[in-house]
């Protein structure tokens, strides 16, 4: 496929063997650090499932000050000439041209369609509505993208549980991040949830929790709770993320 495939911007050899990897995955994480081109990599999959026709159409989740260059600067950049699509930025404020921007995503041209959100929508009703409307217009042909996926890593956040009930609703998922892990390896749960429950081979985050940490109890006001004393097997971890993973360093 990526031989035949017409790239709008020439890939960099990592780029290259980053589509090898993961481009016909049900689920993947593109663990590549700022400047190594991981927006890049997910339009090109976006474009390869498209071409093959197993996907009709994509919903990116991005973080406040990243989720408008997806819209402004990556797809216009990086998505070939011959893929014709419909893409449309989320923003909270409905006015009467937004509607009707949020209404092509619907029509029946066939052509790929592109749904944009900051991941703060996905805290909310509305933009949960709108996202769970979209993909389920899509009969699971979609592929749902969470760029800088550590937005994610709290697994009692509403927005970590509403994305969780996006997840069943797109066949292709990925996570793109520089780094999994912002302060514990902990953070890694709910963003390999999201991809599917059993990559990491655990149905809960406490059964995760208790393989890969040490807890003490400690007491506080009077109050008993648990924290870490210490993390171990991350040996064993790393061997788990290695199989549906791909990792570049700056």
């Amino acid at each position: 496929m990526i031989k035949h495939y017409k790239f709008k911007t020439k890939p960099y050899a990592h780029q290259i063997k980053a589509l090898e990897k993961s481009w016909a995955q049900e689920t993947y994480a593109l663990f590549m650090e700022m400047g190594t081109g991981k927006s890049k990599v997910l339009v090109d999959n976006i474009a390869m499932l498209y071409d093959r026709g197993a996907i009709r159409g994509a919903l990116i989740v991005a973080p406040k000050g990243v989720y408008k260059n997806w819209d402004q600067i990556e797809f216009p950049t990086h998505m070939p000439e011959h893929v014709e699509y419909t893409k449309v930025l989320w923003e909270a404020n409905i006015t009467k041209k937004k509607q009707l921007e949020l209404d092509t995503l619907f029509d029946d041209k066939g052509n790929l369609k592109i749904l944009i959100m900051n991941v703060e929508a996905l805290s909310t009703e509305k933009g949960l509505d709108f996202a769970h409307r979209f993909l389920n217009m899509l009969c699971g042909r979609a592929l749902i993208g969470i760029d800088e996926s550590t937005t994610i890593k709290n697994p009692t956040a509403k927005r970590t549980k509403n994305i969780l009930k996006l997840r069943n609703l797109a066949k292709y998922r990925r996570i793109l991040t520089g780094s999994p892990v912002t302060k514990s390896p902990l953070d890694l749960y709910s963003q390999c949830e999201f991809l599917d429950p059993f990559h990491l081979g655990h149905s809960s985050y406490y059964s995760f929790r208790a393989r890969y940490a040490h807890m003490l109890e400690r007491n506080f006001g009077g109050r008993r709770v648990q924290i870490v004393g210490s993390y171990r097997r991350l040996d064993e971890l790393s061997e788990k993320l290695e199989k549906f993973s791909y990792r570049v360093l700056k």
